[in-house]
């Protein structure tokens, strides 16, 4: 897709957006939709979009419902798991940040990885330093990379590779 183009689906699709939101037309509401969906525009265009760097291919358009998947079993897990440790009279809390690495060269991938760790409770991505994670872990299991690594990123990591290498 030309950036040109890039830059009036996603203007459009913001303005529509902004119209829906206020159900009104009135030219006022148009203006200040128009300079916002135009400002965030402007702030977006360097292309990084939920599919400005996906593979388009059969495996990775497969790959979509079964990291949905896996995303929610993780989520079902990690809130059950983090409800336990919180109802449990010790309070086995033990708290700190780990770095991770990934092998996604992708932006948009590293950006999936990231939110998809913050999203699942117990975990916080806190900083992104090249390849390299830092998570804070409110269980922490190990603080070597490779262990961490594997406990918290390489679920995700597997399908995104595929999907945003």
């Amino acid at each position: 897709m030309s950036r040109t183009r890039e830059f009036v689906v996603l203007f459009g699709t913001l303005l529509i957006f902004w119209v829906l939101l206020n159900n009104s037309v009135a030219g006022d509401v148009l203006l200040v939709g128009a300079v916002a969906a135009l400002v965030i525009t402007l702030m977006f265009n360097n292309g990084l979009g939920l599919f400005s760097e996906f593979r388009f291919t059969p495996k990775a358009i497969l790959m979509v419902p079964v990291f949905l998947a896996y995303f929610l079993k993780e989520l079902v897990k990690s809130n059950l798991k983090l409800a336990t440790v919180v109802l449990s009279p010790e309070l086995p809390v033990k708290p700190g940040i780990v770095k991770v690495h990934t092998k996604l060269k992708s932006r948009m991938g590293r950006l999936l990885l990231t939110n998809s760790i913050t999203l699942t409770p117990g975990t916080l991505t806190v900083d992104i330093v090249g390849q390299d994670l830092y998570i804070h872990w409110v269980t922490v299991e190990s603080v070597d990379i490779d262990a961490a690594t594997a406990s918290i990123v390489a679920g995700f990591e597997h399908y995104l590779e595929v999907m945003y290498g």
